[in-house]
């Protein structure tokens, strides 16, 4: 029976016999074929907005347009880049306003569409196209590809269809015209299959495939035809033909540059990687705290864990439940093991483990750490080693002294182990968890413990490549034009903020401690707002003058290669430098007689301006959809967005949708600097010779 299927398949296929079957196909680089198989997907997966009419009926022009633009763009992406990401964008934009009825009822969708959204964005900015591919493969072979990609997609849009089809909006369509609806939409994606099949039938070289494949493509024409007409079950017949379909197509062979493996797409670019794994990290952690075994009595709801994974593996802070009530702890330790692997990165632990148990990285994966990492690729491991071991030692100095405090404290010495091993991660982390319903507030008066978590969260958050060079620092000696901006910036930030907080809140949360007090929670609350999140006084009782510094101090957030978020001092110290440079009509940007390139300029004034961007959208989508004053919402967004966690009362008043709002925000807080960075590191081909000076008036 196997023999008479391979036999079968040869015959199709028109594979020549010689005793055992043989695939005599061009070797083809599977990058390219992966580039062409992007034009079959967005073809196929072009009639989908119409699926989305049965939700929102009075939408049928925007899916209709949307539907056109997936087309087009399947058309463009390759020809003409610009244009094919233009109208993806497009497509995806109209697609999500047509599924805005059913998003604002179903918190779980708008998370997933959310998602989905956001790393499609992501792949459409990265999306480069190989000039040669044209070069590297025949005609047949990348008809073959679209066709391919085309029919693995068509069993996702089944899964859509039949999810959708148990969607109940009320003023919607009748079960039967969504049935109807949805059927002629599916089966419309499947008649484009079939025609992309058609035509790569056209073009292969062998006079007999031509002919089976066409008679093949015209049957499987037909029959979908006939089973929308007669009314059969049409996902049934779409999912069986796609099968047969890949089941026809040969595959050809890969130039082995080296094995290729399909996890390999969300590997290959330094932004990919950080969206993949902090992604993976948080849907992990979301199983993780939804087991009844993570609950405390009460049980915890898929949305919470959620929001507390996020919250968690973007070291933010933020959280709708009581973390020592809410959760067990084994929770607890799932908690702060997702803390742990997001303020470190699990690329760094992946890496040292490999290091570890003697393999060595390929060229690809080290080129892909060093961008990561930005160091050189012989220093490398030997960096990544010291990371770690900075990063235990000090975690572990930090629970000794936590645990010694709060066992004098009258703890027990399994809980004092335990409190002070979970803040200490916690804080050097920058991540605000803490195992006190009121956070740190009961410790307002012990110094020791406040200056203890702010150290940690100091040395955290500037990284520990700086924290080494600072004794260097202080005893007068030059270090590296990074770490002197981040070191000075920090310093200033710190200071500032103390004085501020001292002068606006004396006699507001502040009040009733001794002048010591003030001091000590004063500069402890400079220090947590540097994204780590932990509180010693009521942040619901701030005064609007405070506030505001908060605001800005949060925004900034911490240094580059620390665990702290925020669009970093560097980022701050160098826009503070080009202003500078401006006012006293200096030509050049220059610190420590280094000029600053202007690329580095541009890509500090990106950064900021994309936060603020975010920002704002994310500010008016609370506003839009939550009924909390506008002062909460904007604290409540900034302390997201820059991962600190501190919170003036509002996260525990958000609904399902604020939930979602607040954790994109987490989540594009902690990868979107990062992977923008990334983005603006690539190569460009400008040559400022070519254009002439514009003259532009500023005032």
């Amino acid at each position: 029976m196997f023999n008479f299927v391979k036999r079968l398949k040869a015959t199709m296929l028109g594979i020549k016999q010689t005793g055992k079957t043989e695939i005599k196909l061009l070797n083809t680089p599977r990058s390219s074929l992966q580039e062409v198989g992007i034009e079959g997907i967005l073809m196929t997966i072009s009639p989908f907005p119409l699926m989305l009419t049965t939700l929102n009926p009075g939408n049928d022009l925007i899916a209709f347009l949307a539907a056109i633009l997936f087309l087009a763009s399947g058309f463009l992406i390759l020809r003409h880049k610009l244009m094919g990401q233009i109208a993806l964008a497009f497509a995806l934009a109209g697609s999500f306003f047509v599924a805005i009825p059913y998003i604002m009822t179903s918190p779980f969708t708008a998370f997933i569409g959310a998602i989905t959204l956001i790393g499609t964005s992501f792949y459409i900015i990265d999306f480069k196209v190989n000039t040669g591919y044209d070069k590297v493969s025949t005609p047949e072979i990348r008809a073959l590809e679209r066709v391919r990609y085309g029919a693995i997609v068509l069993p996702l849009l089944v899964i859509c269809r039949l999810f959708i089809q148990t969607v109940d909006i009320v003023g919607t369509l009748s079960e039967t015209e969504k049935s109807k609806i949805l059927d002629a939409v599916l089966t419309v994606s499947a008649i484009i299959i079939q025609l992309i099949f058609l035509q790569c039938a056209a073009k292969q070289r062998k006079r007999y495939v031509v002919v089976i494949w066409t008679l093949l493509s015209m049957v499987f024409l037909t029959t979908l035809v006939i089973v929308f007409y007669k009314g059969y079950n049409v996902p049934i017949a779409v999912t069986i033909l796609s099968l047969i379909t890949l089941f026809v197509l040969p595959i050809p062979r890969v130039i082995p540059e080296h094995y290729w493996q399909w996890w390999e797409m969300f590997l290959s670019h330094p932004a990919r990687v950080l969206l993949t794994t902090f992604m993976g990290l948080c849907i992990i952690g979301t199983v993780l705290l939804s087991l009844p075994v993570s609950a405390g009595k009460n049980g915890v709801q898929v949305l919470d864990a959620a929001f507390t994974s996020v919250s968690a593996v973007c070291v933010t802070g933020l959280v709708v439940l009581d973390t020592p009530n809410d959760f067990s702890i084994t929770g607890q330790i799932f908690i702060i093991l997702l803390i742990q692997l997001g303020g470190l990165g699990i690329m760094t632990i992946t890496t040292v483990g490999l290091h570890a148990i003697g393999r060595r990285l390929s060229l690809r994966q080290e080129r892909l750490m060093t961008t990561i990492t930005e160091t050189d690729h012989k220093d490398l491991i030997v960096s990544l080693v010291v990371i770690l071991k900075f990063t235990f030692i000090t975690e572990g100095l930090g629970t000794l002294i936590l645990a010694l405090i709060f066992y004098q404290r009258g703890d027990s010495l399994g809980q004092a182990l335990w409190q002070g091993g979970f803040t200490a991660i916690s804080a050097f982390c920058n991540a605000g968890f803490a195992l006190q319903t009121s956070n740190l507030v009961p410790y307002q008066t012990s110094p020791l413990i406040l200056h203890t978590v702010a150290l940690l969260i100091i040395l955290g958050g500037i990284a520990p490549a700086t924290c080494l060079i600072i004794p260097r620092w202080l005893s007068g000696k030059n270090i590296p034009v990074s770490p002197y901006i981040a070191l000075i910036t920090t310093s200033v930030l710190l200071i500032s903020g103390t004085l501020f907080i001292l002068a606006f809140d004396w006699n507001g949360v502040l009040s009733g401690l001794s002048i010591i007090d003030k001091i000590h929670n004063a500069w402890f609350q400079s220090v947590t707002l540097r994204t780590a999140g932990f509180n010693s006084v009521d942040i619901a009782g701030i005064s609007d003058s405070t506030l505001l510094v908060m605001i800005c101090l949060m925004f900034i957030g911490g240094s580059p290669g620390g665990t702290a978020g925020g669009v970093k001092t560097t980022t701050i110290g160098i826009l503070v430098l080009t202003f500078w440079a401006n006012i006293t009509n200096h030509k050049s940007v220059v610190i420590q007689n280094l000029r600053i390139q202007s690329r580095i300029i541009y890509r500090a004034i990106t950064i900021v301006a994309s936060g603020m961007m975010t920002w704002v959208v994310m500010v008016l989508m609370l506003e839009i959809t939550q009924q909390i004053p506008v002062r909460d919402i904007i604290f409540e967004v900034t302390s997201a967005m820059g991962t600190v966690g501190l919170s003036t009362g509002a996260t525990m008043h958000l609904d399902e949708i604020g939930k979602i709002i607040i954790m994109l925000t987490m989540f594009s807080g902690r990868v979107g600097p990062v992977t923008l960075f990334m983005l603006l590191s690539g190569e460009r081909n400008d040559n400022p010779s070519r254009y002439q000076n514009a003259k532009i008036s500023l005032t």
